[in-house]
């Protein structure tokens, strides 16, 4: 049999926050929606809902909830409901009475992801940004017990500045691209390219270690990291409750322009009050212009000096072309998959609270 165990509301009228839309029911929605294997919440709530990093709102969950959401799996079924005269989403879940007050559940890692995390894996420990005083006091290879010049698995090593009770296990990294804001060109920070990964076998100045895994060459002056055992994969997508706009500073693979399933790094980070999770518009940055029937004596009189442009240019309106959800935040820097995109999505880009 099954069981209602999720009642969601939906009202399609009412503004959320001064940020949010209006929650709108697709117009070719389906009645139900049986979850299968490789579904994800944002594709489920994208067959019912016009924008689907809404669904926080129509389920209703509040900020503990939404670091902590509700678990789907594969064979539940959501559904529309308006017989009570408002439309609802439910979640009917099948379930087996083995014994009075015994109920089987599904397991917690048959659960369906917001997203599809193959996509992001490697970006959610590596790479990763560093700021300028981090880098100054990181940690770094100083030698190794063979004076090798390339340093493979099982090589032991020789490091500075770690200190008895630090962790065992670190990063090796290697400082590369400065990523900088458009507008301000302050750096960002540093992006880090994730070499392999060491164990402390001795603490001391200097520490002794092996290397465990080599992705790439690592040298001696590769400096290092701990390893983050806080990676966050259980994403909820919502609006932030506060007004953000930055820019689109690098798009990822190899590839000149992004389009869904794209990975990108923006201008706004914790400092920012970004958050992961948060859902961002993508706009087309409006080109400037020279106005074509602009007359200088005509027209200097009338120019407006508060647009920061010289007389007779113009900007042009940004457009909305995507969205994009955060899924890794760093103090000025974040990484962003994007959802949806009309068209090719291009560095400088802008990005702001939809």
């Amino acid at each position: 049999m099954f069981r209602p165990i999720i009642t969601l509301l939906m009202f399609c009228c009412i503004s959320l926050n001064v940020h949010a839309q209006v929650i709108t029911l697709k117009d070719n929605h389906p009645d139900k929606h049986v979850v299968v294997k490789g579904d994800t919440l944002w594709g489920i709530s994208a067959k019912f809902l016009n924008d689907p990093w809404q669904w926080p709102n129509v389920w209703k969950l509040n900020r503990e909830q939404i670091k902590n959401p509700h678990l789907i799996y594969p064979g539940d079924v959501v559904f529309l409901d308006t017989s009570s005269g408002i439309p609802q989403l439910r979640l009917l879940r099948e379930t087996v009475n083995l014994q009075p007050g015994v109920v089987v559940e599904p397991l917690d890692k048959a659960a369906i992801s917001t997203i599809q995390l193959n996509v992001i894996a490697p970006f959610l420990n590596q790479p990763l940004v560093i700021e300028k005083d981090q880098l100054a006091n990181s940690p770094r290879i100083i030698a190794n017990q063979d004076n090798r010049v390339v340093l493979s698995p099982g090589t032991r090593i020789y490091i500075n500045k770690i200190a008895e009770g630090e962790p065992l296990n670190w990063y090796v990294y290697r400082p590369g691209e400065n990523l900088v804001d458009p507008d301000t060109k302050k750096v960002l920070g540093i992006e880090a390219t994730y070499l392999g990964d060491t164990k402390i076998t001795k603490y001391g100045e200097p520490a002794s270690a092996d290397i465990t895994k080599a992705k790439e060459e690592i040298f001696t002056k590769d400096r290092l990291v701990p390893t983050d055992n806080t990676v966050v994969t259980n994403f909820v997508p919502h609006a932030p409750e506060s007004a953000i706009a930055g820019r689109i500073i690098k798009i990822y693979g190899g590839v000149a322009e992004a389009g869904p399933q794209s990975i990108v790094s923006i201008s706004r980070g914790a400092a920012d009050g970004v958050e992961v999770g948060h859902v961002l518009a993508i706009n087309r940055y409006g080109r400037v212009i020279k106005d074509p029937e602009y007359q200088k004596d005509k027209d200097a009189k009338n120019a407006e000096s508060t647009t920061g442009l010289k007389p007779g240019y113009v900007k042009l309106p940004d457009e909305r072309i995507g969205l994009l959800m955060v899924f890794r935040v760093f103090q000025n820097v974040s990484y962003a998959l994007v959802m949806q995109a009309s068209q090719p999505v291009n560095t400088l880009d802008a990005v702001s609270t939809p």
